[in-house]
């Protein structure tokens, strides 16, 4: 297959290096002339540089000859224009990315059908894991460095997920309790018993088990190839007015 891809971000750089994998043709279509020459060594695919949304430069990627268009700015508006300009010059499908789900209506009406919404998709995949102790394979929509890790709460850190004092690039993304599930938010607060899983980045993990105890990651969380191991016995206390301050 031969695909053309707008915006050179992470989900775009993520999806190219596995399509690369089984053997597809790939074009980018970047407006930074300096992020192209960045990935020009990485990446052995052909690159476009210019606004992706105009119909000349979606032209020059020869929409007869391509099988889809995935239009994967961080911009939604950008990416919608560019679908259409898309459709309407030729490709065969066009898949625009939007992350305000407000405009999901208008892609409809539209006749955007297979417009994504990649923390929606992310967030189902998520809760599956949490739920059903899947082992889901979000490796399609994050990078490498992105990890997932579980506890139980304790009695001692019951309250605010504010309050949980957890390190930079870490938070609840869902809180499980008994049967029931929450996406987890700024005013979230958790009891004792409750699951909550963190999203984090992988130099965390350590610190993240000496917090708590290695028996509180699921099997399908271990995504690191270590297992769950070098867990300590941290108890995992809720920070305190002082603790941690000067």
């Amino acid at each position: 297959m031969r695909l053309v891809c707008i915006g050179a971000g992470p989900l775009t750089l993520n999806i190219v290096r596995m399509l690369m994998d089984k053997g597809h043709d790939i074009v980018i279509i970047e407006q930074d002339r300096a992020r192209i020459e960045e990935l020009t060594e990485d990446l052995d695919v052909g690159f476009l540089h210019g606004d992706g949304a105009k119909p000349m430069i979606q032209r020059e990627a020869n929409p007869e000859e391509s099988d889809a268009l995935l239009c994967l700015t961080d911009d939604d508006e950008d990416n919608i224009l560019a679908a259409l300009v898309g459709r309407q010059l030729g490709f065969p499908r066009v898949i625009p990315k939007i992350q305000d789900t407000d405009f999901l209506g208008i892609c409809e009406e539209l006749g955007l059908e297979n417009t994504i919404i990649p923390d929606q998709t992310m967030a189902r995949h998520v809760v599956d894991l949490v739920v059903a102790g899947a082992d889901a394979d979000l490796s399609a929509f994050i990078g490498g460095g992105v990890r997932f890790y579980s506890f139980e709460v304790t009695e001692d850190e019951a309250g605010p997920c504010t309050g949980l004092d957890l390190p930079e690039k870490t938070r609840p993304v869902v809180i499980q309790r008994g049967d029931d599930f929450e996406l987890a938010e700024e005013a979230s607060e958790v009891q004792a018993g409750d699951r909550v899983l963190l999203v984090t980045h992988v130099d965390h993990l350590s610190e993240l088990r000496d917090r708590w105890s290695a028996h509180h990651v699921r099997e399908g969380e271990r995504q690191d190839g270590r297992g769950g191991g070098g867990g300590g016995k941290g108890k995992g206390k809720r920070k305190r007015k002082g603790e941690g301050e000067d």
